[in-house]
């Protein structure tokens, strides 16, 4: 992103017409960024809270007096109770190696803070591709446009990927297929030759039964599966029960339309899959992963530019993980909270020795995000919680903080940015002065090390040191990069092999204990884990429990085949996926963006909304036994017969009723990699 600036003041923003990944364009969420910089509500000034918890009244303080009430009551709680009392709270509102995902995790671990395990978002796809092609970027994003069949597999590109979107229209300029397998008739979908409508959850079921097809009609790169797999006989031997008659059954999916998806893949190459953050977020959202990311090697399709799979290009970076998080720092012994169950936490529901009382949110907004919006609001409100949240703005979490910090923009702070969408390394450059007293996350985590008598240099670095070592220099994939040269042109591809010669895996060299790719997971022996990335490396990784070598269909937590009385009550399935204008919760209260997505709203299909005698337009109450929240009704054949679709990121305090689909969102784990499990959700809508 290009800024503009004028008299010290940003102006408007642009995408980068030099960039060969996002040529110029920004997304809908970005655009006219400056909105959000000097949007007339913005947090600039420490703040304490004035009113009763979650009024969102405060009054101005200093920095001196915020910092001293901080750290007097982190103190206060670890002589009172330990430091297992404290919990911090964040994830991804801020991207970055600086100012991102481990920011504060040094900080928390040397205090003893129990641990915030972050499982949200790609936990469960994580696992079961590393158990299956090990921790390989895959493919090039930019080489989908050597690809002659493309399968967009849970991915609303258009709305969460947009800047691959081109790569994909030149594919199909070229004659390549586009299909789309999603519930929902997504932008993507509209675009595509052909969209694959299935039931949610049951993905797994249709992929095996692609297996099934391409083994038994000897669709198979015998020779690539010889080479460069293992475990083929015994998946072989697995996927004779999953028929596509067994999976059109589950999925919705017509057996005929199974057949010749399985024949097209196999025999159209070089064919690409690429699979989204929604694709895990049933119960057996885990292998269901395995299972997509087995397909390209049973027909070879690494063996071309254009040909794979594409899950993270996130692996690619050689990122210091160690010295980012500190894991070191954690005291054996230190509990593990999942930020999935936060509610549960804070109303003492989870069995915890020592209660949490005193709570550190940044970069999240768990009363959007998180799931059990009902018990969040109650713990939040337990006035013995001590609660500190640093934001751009009073978000509905903000509402009831005791201290409230204000955060830096990313035009108002350095960060050295990796990417999960493209190879290329970016350096973000301020492009102001802080506005306020706002600061960067990097510099809040200073000015509490120094305020509780830290005395490790660790805690003091600059974020030019944090950026030296937060990137393995020396790794083959940054030959040729350095900070100097990312100051002057801002970003540089990774040292790997252009797009149109990049095919990673042609002759194997999969980075998995066998070096092949694992359609029988040699990691399954060790039981579900949980990636370091995603718990800091902490001790004991290993949650124990069967966990399956071949990749195997699990039916949904909620259905009507596990659970009939549940179904026959909330006959619905709820999906939230991201909204289109909203960065999960970010941007929820944009005027600009709030006009692009509309009311908080419900797709329902017409001949389900006509038996509950909903209009189009009318206001509807989504229910179930967790919850319930108003939303508009559009009754559109967007939506899958059977299927309800509430997009995520409108703000509680926006809401028609105080309450968001986060109300109804259920808290189990998905099979590995304690995914959640939004799309596994029962619900009834009626009128009203």
């Amino acid at each position: 992103m290009l800024v503009k600036v004028k008299d010290g003041k940003v102006t408007g923003v642009q995408g980068n017409p030099d960039h060969p990944f996002t040529q110029g364009r920004l997304c809908a969420k970005t655009n006219h960024y400056q909105e959000r910089v000097y949007h007339p509500e913005r947090v600039l000034y420490p703040m304490r809270r004035k009113g009763p918890k979650g009024a969102g009244q405060f009054e101005r303080i200093g920095w001196d007096e915020a910092l001293e009430t901080v750290s007097a009551r982190l103190r206060a709680t670890i002589a009172r109770s330990g430091p297992h009392a404290i919990l911090p709270y964040s994830y991804l509102g801020t991207q970055g190696l600086v100012n991102g995902l481990t920011v504060g995790d040094p900080f928390f671990n040397k205090l003893g803070a129990t641990v915030s395990e972050r499982t949200f978002c790609d936990s469960g796809a994580c696992t079961g591709y590393i158990m299956t092609v090990g921790p390989t970027p895959g493919m090039d994003p930019e080489s989908f446009q050597h690809s002659r069949l493309i399968i967009l597999w849970a991915c609303n590109m258009l709305s969460t990927n947009a800047h691959m979107w081109p790569f994909v229209e030149k594919a199909q300029r070229n004659g390549a297929k586009l299909i789309v397998i999603d519930p929902v008739r997504t932008r993507g979908a509209q675009q595509a030759d052909q969209h694959i409508r299935i039931r949610p959850g049951t993905d797994a079921a249709l992929a095996l039964a692609m297996m099934h097809v391409i083994v038994n009609e000897g669709l198979t790169d015998a020779d690539y599966v010889e080479k460069y797999t293992t475990g083929f006989d015994e998946l072989q031997a697995h996927v004779q029960q999953y028929t596509p008659e067994f999976a059109a059954e589950v999925t919705g999916v017509d057996a005929e339309v199974i057949r010749v998806l399985a024949r097209e893949y196999a025999t159209v190459q070089p064919s690409a899959i690429r699979i989204g953050v929604g694709i895990e977020r049933s119960a057996g959202g885990g292998q269901l992963v395995r299972a997509v990311t087995s397909l390209p090697a049973l027909v070879g399709a690494w063996r071309k530019p254009g040909g794979g799979i594409l899950q993270l290009p996130l692996w690619a970076f050689p990122i210091n993980w160690d010295g980012l998080h500190r894991a070191d720092f954690i005291p054996e012994g230190t509990p593990v909270v999942n930020q999935w169950q936060l509610g549960r936490a804070l109303t003492h529901d989870l069995g915890l020795q020592t209660p949490i009382e005193t709570l550190f949110v940044y970069n999240s907004n768990p009363l959007v995000v998180a799931p059990d919006q009902a018990r969040l609001v109650e713990g939040l409100s337990r006035e013995d919680l001590f609660t500190v949240v640093s934001e751009h703005f009073v978000t509905d979490t903000a509402r009831y903080a005791d201290i409230l910090l204000p955060a830096t923009t990313q035009v108002e702070q350095a960060d050295l940015m990796f990417s999960w969408g493209h190879f290329y390394l970016t350096l973000n450059q301020p492009s102001v002065a802080p506005i306020g007293e706002a600061v960067s996350n990097a510099e809040l985590f200073r000015r509490l090390a120094r305020a509780m008598g830290f005395d490790d240099p660790f805690f003091y670095r600059d974020d030019e040191q944090i950026m030296r070592e937060s990137m393995v220099w020396d790794h083959p994939a940054l030959q040729g990069i350095s900070m100097e040269g990312l100051r002057a042109t801002g970003y540089a591809r990774l040292n790997l092999p252009a797009p149109d010669s990049y095919a990673p895996h042609a002759e194997g060299g999969f980075p998995t204990p066998s070096g092949k790719v694992e359609l029988k997971a040699s990691m399954a022996a060790g039981g579900n884990f949980v990636l370091p990335v995603f718990r800091q490396g902490y001790a004991g990784l290993q949650d124990g429990g069967p966990v399956d070598a071949l990749p195997t269909f699990r039916p949904r937590h909620e259905t009507g085949a596990t659970d009939a009385a549940l179904a026959a009550s909330y006959p619905l399935s709820m999906m939230s996926p991201k909204g289109h204008a909203f960065l999960n919760s970010n941007y929820g209260n944009m005027r600009r963006q709030l006009a692009h997505q509309g009311p908080q709203y419900v797709m329902i299909h017409p001949a389900d909304a006509a038996v509950r005698g909903i209009a189009h337009e009318d206001v509807v109450t989504v229910r179930n036994g967790r919850g319930s929240f108003k939303a508009q009704a559009r009754v559109t054949e967007d939506a899958m017969a059977g299927v309800v679709v509430a997009p995520l990121g409108f703000w509680v305090a926006g809401s028609i009723a105080g309450a968001t689909p986060a109300a109804l969102n259920p808290t189990a784990f998905a099979d590995l990699g304690r995914a959640p499990t939004f799309s596994d959700n029962l619900v009834e809508v009626v009128p009203g």
